[in-house]
């Protein structure tokens, strides 16, 4: 009477001693792995996109997922929840914004040309960014009940301020710009030059339908662009200087 087959350890039952594990069919592909730093980046952009098209209250983790193929699951996993979610997408819009304010380099440029690249330079990204505008419309709309939470905006946005503060020191200095009670400080110019650069994004619909008008045409860019820089140049500008650009 023969004795009972017994499996080897470690051996599947009815495996044949010597066989060999199954091949992968020419051309097959391996199970792809997430890269968590682009899954991190392509979730915050279609949080971005989500947000600045319906806002905190209409957006949706849902519509999210959908846009990005990544389960809510993920996506919870990497921002806790709804809200962390929108925070990360505002601070990633206000944090490119300062980005590009600072890759113009301001303090390398004579006071009136770093005044003059600076206005250029926030009516570009603004405009090519209007997602930047929408989120910050919403937001206001909500009183910025969300955007205390995000702790680095402050330090981030104080860092504007302090570029333009230099710029502002360097052209009283040099004897271009005005100096005295009567003249602009650093805040209010950023407020200004942002006032410009905004409006025509966040209000482009309404003043279209209203005046027959897109501020947005390239066919009326250039003329908006050198009467936005001559308007803050000129804010700033001592009389009779004549270096407006």
């Amino acid at each position: 009477m023969s004795s009972p087959s017994r499996t080897q350890p470690g051996r599947a039952p009815g495996a044949v001693e010597g066989a060999r594990a199954p091949v992968p069919a020419a051309g097959a592909r391996a199970p792809r792995r997430r890269d968590p730093a682009r899954t991190r980046q392509a979730i915050l952009d279609a949080a971005e996109e989500e947000f600045s098209e319906r806002g905190f209250l209409g957006g949706r983790v849902d519509a999210i997922a959908e846009r990005t193929s990544i389960t809510k699951r993920m996506i919870y996993y990497y921002f806790g929840d709804k809200q962390g979610l929108y925070l990360a997408a505002l601070e990633q819009v206000y944090r490119e914004m300062r980005q590009s304010e600072r890759a113009v380099h301001l303090d390398d440029l004579e006071p009136v040309e770093a005044l003059r690249t600076f206005v250029l330079s926030t009516i570009d990204f603004q405009e090519a960014r209007p997602s930047f505008v929408r989120m910050v419309s919403f937001e206001n709309t909500l009183g910025a009940e969300n955007i205390a939470g995000i702790e680095s905006l402050r330090e981030l946005n104080a860092g504007l301020v302090d570029s333009v503060d230099r710029l502002l020191r360097r052209g009283r200095t040099a004897g271009v710009f005005r100096d005295g009670p009567d003249a602009p400080d650093a805040l209010e110019l950023h407020q200004l030059i942002s006032s410009l650069a905004f409006y025509r994004v966040s209000n482009r619909a309404t003043f279209r339908e209203i005046f027959d008008h897109d501020m947005l045409d390239p066919a009326h860019g250039e003329t908006f662009r050198r009467r936005a820089v001559a308007l803050v140049v000129d804010h700033v500008l001592v009389p009779g200087t004549g270096r407006r650009s």
